[in-house]
């Protein structure tokens, strides 16, 4: 499976926070959404960054509360790792693993057209896992008759 096939089951849209947003702005997104990060773009298509809730606690931890006050651009981190729809997903857990993040943004032709999670990764997974048990308890079935 491509990361374009689970972005056609998963959806494209991608939640945006502009760079000098503070972060409590991006704390209401990160709830609205019910999501984990979001990408930090001052356009909505372009990458400046992603924020994560990590990031987040790592900064309240070093700064105390006022980095509420403080622009998304000061905890963000500016290099992110994309990758292009055609991208396998195996390859692209394997990035994820390796690079101990869980978010990576889709891009195309220089513009973001998704982004994906690591338990969208999983759950993927498993349902394949569970699509090959199907077949294999079907075919077993079927051979032993």
């Amino acid at each position: 499976m491509h990361v374009s096939d689970l972005l056609r089951i998963k959806g494209s849209s991608v939640v945006t926070v502009r760079p000098d947003d503070d972060v409590r702005a991006l704390l209401a997104l990160l709830a609205e959404h019910h999501i984990g990060a979001v990408v930090v773009s001052a356009d909505g298509a372009a990458i400046d960054g992603i924020v994560s809730e990590r990031d987040v606690a790592r900064a309240l931890n070093r700064q105390g509360a006022a980095v509420l006050s403080h622009e998304v651009s000061s905890i963000m981190t500016a290099e992110v790792r994309s990758c292009a729809p055609d991208t396998h997903l195996d390859e692209l857990s394997q990035v994820m693993t390796e690079g101990r993040f869980r978010h990576v943004p889709v891009v195309m032709d220089g513009r973001m057209v998704g982004i994906v999670s690591i338990g969208d990764v999983v759950k993927s997974r498993m349902t394949e896992l569970e699509v090959e048990r199907d077949s294999l308890s079907s075919y077993i079935r079927t051979a032993s008759t």
